[in-house]
This record gives C-alpha cells, structure tokens and sequence, in this order.
C-alpha cells in the first residue's frame, strides 16, 4: 500500500465563503457519495459479522457437538468473543495507518480482510469431518474478521464526520448505522428465511454455509463503492499544512495526549455497544434457547425491531442536531436504568405482543446511541489524531464489554439460574453511559477539533 495521502480534489472544498472567511464549503454531490459508501459499506461489513450471532444455535451444533445445547452456545459465543480481544490490534494498527496515509485507503483494506474472513467461515469443513480442526479454523476466520472491524467503526464515522456540515453532523452520520442496521437487517432476513424453507438436517449440514460464502461477491460490491471515495476536507487540509506526507503521530500521543476523551469514548461506547449486542446479537438466542421461544419468530420479531429503528433512524440524528447529542444520548441512559427491568419481564410473558412491545421499546432506546456516537464520537478528538484514538478507545471498550455481551450473559445465567441478568446489565451500562455524557462537551453545530468550521454549499439538500 501507498504511504503518499490522497488530497481531495478542489471542488470538495474552498478555503474561503461569504459565510465564514475561514470555513470550508463541502460540496453537496462529494458529501452525498461520501455518506452513501461509507454507510453501504458499513452495511456489508455488518451483515456478515451479525449473520454469526443469528445462527449461533446452528453454528453449535456443526463445529462444537455435545449434548449439552447450554454448552454449544457458550462455546460458539466464545468464538464470536475471541474476535473482540483482536479488535484493539486492529485499530492501532489501521486507525494509526488512517491518520497517516489517509483514511479512503484503510477503509478499502478493512472492507477486503472482512470480507475474505467471512467466506472463509463459509468453506471450513464440520467437526464431524476434520475434528478438533474445524473449530481451530472457524477461530482463525473470526480473528481475521476482528481484527479487519478494528478499523471499520472509527474509520468509517470519521470519514462521514469529516465530510458532513458542522450543522447537518448528526443527520449525516445516522445514516452509517442505518446502513448498519440495513446489513443486520439483510443477514437476519436470511437467516430467518432459511430457517422457514430448510430443514433442521438440512440447515446444519449445509444451508448454514449460505449467508458466509454471499460474503465474497458482496465484499466485493463493498470495496468498490469504498475505492471510489476521495479523501476527507478535513484530512485534506491537514496534509497541507506539511510540505511532504504529514509527520508520522507516535502511538503513545494519541494515548496519553488524549486519555480524557479516551476515558470519555470507553464510557460511551461501552453502554452503546453493550445495549447494541445485546439486543441485536444475544437476545435471538436468548429467545431460543433461554426460553424456548419458536426460533423463526423469535428471528422475525428482531428483524421488525430493526425495521422500526431504521425508520426512526435519520429523524433522530437530526434532532440530535437540533437539540444537541449530550440530551439525546442522555435520554437513552435513563431509558434503558429505567426500563431495562420492565422490558424483559414483557419479552419473558412469551406472547408475540408482549415479546414485540418488550423488544421494541429497548429498539427505540438504542437508536438514541445509534443515531448520536456516529457524530459525537469523532468529535472527541483533533483531526490528526482521530482515527488513531477514535480506534483504540473504541474498540478497547467493544472488545472488553461489547462483544464479550452474549457470553458474559449466557454465563451469567448459567451460573446465577436469573433470567433477568440481560436486563441488570444494561442497567449497569446505562449508569457508566450516563456519567460518560454528564462529562463529555456538546459538539452539535460546531466544527471538529482541529478543524475549520465546515459549511454546506448552497444547493446542498
């Protein structure tokens, strides 16, 4: 790969407007596109990293065979954990590299590993035919996958953020989890529907194998879309200030000259992601194997809990715009201390309505975080810096309370016999979450750190 930085091109930017002689003018069409790849990428990404968590159960019973249903899952979710430990190497690998040599560059590489990882899953043989051989390979596939998503979040909010008007931040960056959800979406819908055409013999000895190798043509898709992009106004003007390739920024800088918004970014990643996994990832097997819920309804009701929140999606990141992220995140905190507990003993009552309202009030509290972090998480730290310690602050909190969600929580109740521990865990998150955003500065209309203030041209939508 090119160490040289890709500046964009002059109509992306101009150093002076009527508005602010010092602003930069973002051209609607480059924003529109940027937004577009970026969030089509993510969605990629996502749905072949959660098409894993929907057919975990299957995944169990093809590389982890014991008869105790309890343990494949554990095991599985173990697999789907290890892949998180990874994730912190991936971002001070690439989030370092992004901020050197640019961040359109990194994007691609991250969406090509992802992509190759998740294919791979789909060709590794069964315990039955290799032994202990296919969970060793099923772990190495899931490590590559984590360590490439080190790279992907931080990378891919960073680059809509900097791309976005100071005043339309919020709007723009929601649409990176609603391509997302749009990912979680397709894998669910999927996995739902082959679970409702192929047998249980069927589905374990090969229909499991489906959803991982779509992977290839898609990572494909993906790159494309990511290989179009041009640098970011902000990156852009950055290289400028050097006369050659901006110098290289120690990693421990962007540690120690940043750990207060690292301090800041754990905090908030950490109740985003715990309450994200658990509702998107762990709760489709909660419903199956905790209580014994039909697996193809129980998968139908989370697929129409992300419709909903897809709905809702882009008018909450405008209104984080308009009122600010600090309400809408804090809002979200309080929601999940205070409902967290009446949710579940809903989705626990077991009719379809109950388990939809359960499941779509916590929906609803998650596009709180959904629809603010995609713009309030880059703007925690300066531009020459901010793939670097957006990278490790974020994926040091998904690996240690994200990712290890499904099988803390599995653990959990295996060992307390509580069905109620999902919901005490967010409760937890939501009380970390909230002290997060009591400290952290309102960054909604204002320009990035290290940033000149960001304006939308004049034909912009």
């Amino acid at each position: 790969m090119s160490t040289a930085p890709v500046v964009a091109p002059a109509s992306a930017l101009t150093s002076r407007t009527d508005e602010s002689p010092d602003a930069t003018v973002t051209d609607p069409a480059l924003v529109k596109r940027a937004v577009k790849a970026a969030a089509l990428g993510n969605a990629m990404e996502w749905f072949d990293f959660g098409v894993y968590s929907y057919i975990a159960v299957t995944l169990g019973k093809v590389f982890f065979p014991s008869g105790n249903p309890t343990a494949q899952l554990l095991s599985t979710f173990g697999a789907f954990a290890a892949a998180f430990l990874v994730r912190p190497l991936g971002g001070m690998v690439f989030g370092p590299l992004g901020d050197r040599v640019g961040r359109q560059k990194v994007l691609a590489l991250t969406m090509i590993m992802m992509a190759a990882g998740t294919f791979a899953i789909g060709l590794i043989p069964s315990y039955a035919t290799i032994g202990v051989g296919a969970p060793v390979l099923l772990l190495v596939a899931r490590l590559v996958q984590g360590f490439s998503t080190g790279g992907e979040y931080a990378g891919a909010s960073t680059f809509i953020a900097e791309y976005a008007p100071d005043k339309r931040r919020g709007f723009l960056g929601s649409w990176l989890e609603f391509g997302t959800l749009a990912g979680y979406i397709g894998g669910a819908g999927l996995v739902t529907l082959m679970t409702a055409l192929l047998s249980a013999d069927d589905l374990t000895s090969w229909g499991w194998r489906i959803p991982f190798l779509i992977a290839g043509p898609m990572g494909l898709i993906g790159l494309y879309l990511r290989m179009r992009l041009e640098e970011t106004p902000a990156f852009a003007a950055e290289v400028a200030k050097a006369e050659k390739d901006r110098p290289k920024v120690p990693l421990r800088e962007m540690v120690t000259g940043q750990w207060r918004a690292l301090l800041l970014c754990v905090g908030l990643v950490l109740v985003f992601n715990v309450t994200d996994y658990m509702l998107l990832s762990y709760m489709p097997s909660y419903l199956t194997s905790e209580l014994h819920y039909d697996e193809t309804h129980g998968l139908l009701v989370v697929l129409g809990v992300m419709v909903l929140m897809m709905v809702v999606q882009p008018f909450a990141g405008a209104l984080t715009d308009r009122v600010g992220r600090r309400p809408v995140i804090a809002a979200g905190c309080a929601g999940f201390l205070l409902l967290s507990v009446p949710a579940l003993l809903l989705i626990r009552e077991g009719s379809l309505l109950a388990v939809a309202l359960g499941m779509g009030a916590l929906g609803l509290l998650l596009v709180c975080f959904t629809a603010a972090m995609p713009s309030a998480l880059p703007a925690l730290f300066p531009t020459k810096v901010r793939y670097g310690s957006l990278s490790i602050g974020f994926n040091v909190s998904v690996s240690l309370f994200g990712g290890t969600t499904p099988l803390v929580v599995t653990a959990l109740i295996g060992a307390t016999g509580d069905m109620m521990m999902p919901a005490y865990y967010m409760m937890a998150a939501a009380v970390i979450g909230g002290f997060a955003v009591w400290r952290m500065a309102e960054s909604a209309g204002r320009p990035l750190p290290g940033s000149a203030p960001s304006v939308a041209g004049r034909h912009a939508g």
